[in-house]
């Protein structure tokens, strides 16, 4: 029975040693020497435990190991690496416990394969990130176009670095030198989501070159979205679609709603005000879902500013960020650009951190003065 325990001691599937309080070994199993490349005559009263460490595992060892041990009498899981006889390192998992205040009793793991998985996770996480960003890029315009009389600034921030958002958007030519644009938002993330989103951009975009009415570009993509994805996994988007018509100093808007969140007006004489638009339901869940719209003016100094629920659904130490709170930032902003919006709203998104657990979109108009 002896003979089974020394046995079982010597030749079992993880690391013993056992250490006087001042760390120097005094006992040492077989498969820890066996991983490390040392005798006995190498370790036992010649070395101590940090003695086998490498160099930040010997630092971790006296400012938080040591301390802690002493402290609470045990300690487990610790992540370090050993440094066998021939310079390679080992990663272990340690766990020790002082025994009668005479002894420190460590067991040592070998986390040789738990670090290769955990490598192999991270380069899987990278790869994921990767195709996510690229594919992101690919659902949002590359740069906006140049409008004659017109600033313009756009902003994404995502939620996710491994996951696709749903939220669009885009500013466009037309005949007459007309403009369209839209943003909007998905439901759902992933690349379901991107399906969606591909599709009901470029549905807007072609259904605006054939009649550049917004209520109309909402209407064919209600029938896209009902007849594509009404089942069995019925998807849909709120989306503000607009048209821009140059005039002799500025611009006349139409803007058309399909539930999505108003957009700001933001006025050369310091008004900020919401335009809401009456009615205007999700696009797609309904086969006759109705869509309004309103006209409105953007002239020298007058900036418009559209978002998507992100950002005011954000969460603070306040609860959740809402329409009036930013109505409120933006009235208090001085210089209200399409570029000095997009940068101040910018900064805000930063510091809600991870408050914000969902996609935003920023697109912001502006016609300069003079």
């Amino acid at each position: 029975m002896v003979e089974d325990a020394e046995d079982l001691y010597e030749n079992a599937p993880c690391g013993y040693l056992s250490t006087a309080l001042d760390g120097t070994i005094i006992r040492i199993n077989g498969t820890l020497l066996g991983w490390l490349g040392y005798t006995r005559d190498d370790i036992v009263e010649r070395k101590s435990f940090a003695d086998l460490l490498n160099i930040g595992g010997k630092m971790y060892h006296e400012t938080h190991f040591a301390p802690l041990l002493a402290m609470q009498g045990s300690i487990s899981g610790i992540a370090l690496e050993m440094r066998a006889a021939d310079g390679s390192k080992l990663p272990v998992l340690v766990s020790s416990t002082v025994k009668d205040a005479k002894v420190i009793r460590t067991v040592v793991f070998d986390a040789r394969e738990r670090r290769s998985y955990e490598q192999e996770l991270l380069r899987a996480r990278r790869q994921a990130e990767k195709l996510a960003s690229t594919l992101q890029q690919t659902l949002l315009p590359p740069s906006m176009p140049d409008v004659p009389g017109l600033a313009i600034a756009s902003y994404y921030h995502p939620a996710s670095t491994d996951q696709v958002g749903g939220d669009y958007y885009d500013l466009f030519p037309l005949s007459d030198g007309r403009w369209g644009f839209f943003l909007g938002d998905v439901s759902g993330k992933g690349a379901d989501a991107a399906v969606v989103t591909s599709l009901t951009r470029y549905t807007m975009r072609a259904s605006a070159t054939r009649d550049p009415d917004p209520v109309a570009v909402l209407r064919e993509l209600n029938t896209v979205l009902n007849r594509e994805f009404f089942r069995p996994n019925p998807r849909f988007s709120t989306v503000l679609a607009g048209l821009l018509v140059p005039d002799e100093d500025g611009f006349a808007v139409t803007l058309a709603t399909g539930g999505h969140p108003p957009a700001l007006l933001v006025g050369a004489d310091g008004s900020v005000e919401y335009q809401h638009i009456p009615g205007g339901q999700l696009v797609g869940p309904l086969r006759d879902a109705y869509f309004g719209s309103i006209e409105l003016r953007l002239g020298p100094g007058d900036a418009l500013l559209l978002y998507t629920d992100g950002l005011i659904e954000a969460r603070t130490a306040r609860g959740r960020y809402n329409e009036e709170a930013l109505r409120d930032y933006v009235a208090g902003l001085t210089v209200t650009t399409a570029s000095a919006l997009v940068e101040e709203l910018t900064e805000l998104l930063a510091g809600f951190g991870s408050g914000l657990d969902d996609d935003t979109a920023l697109l912001a108009l502006s016609v300069p003065t003079g």
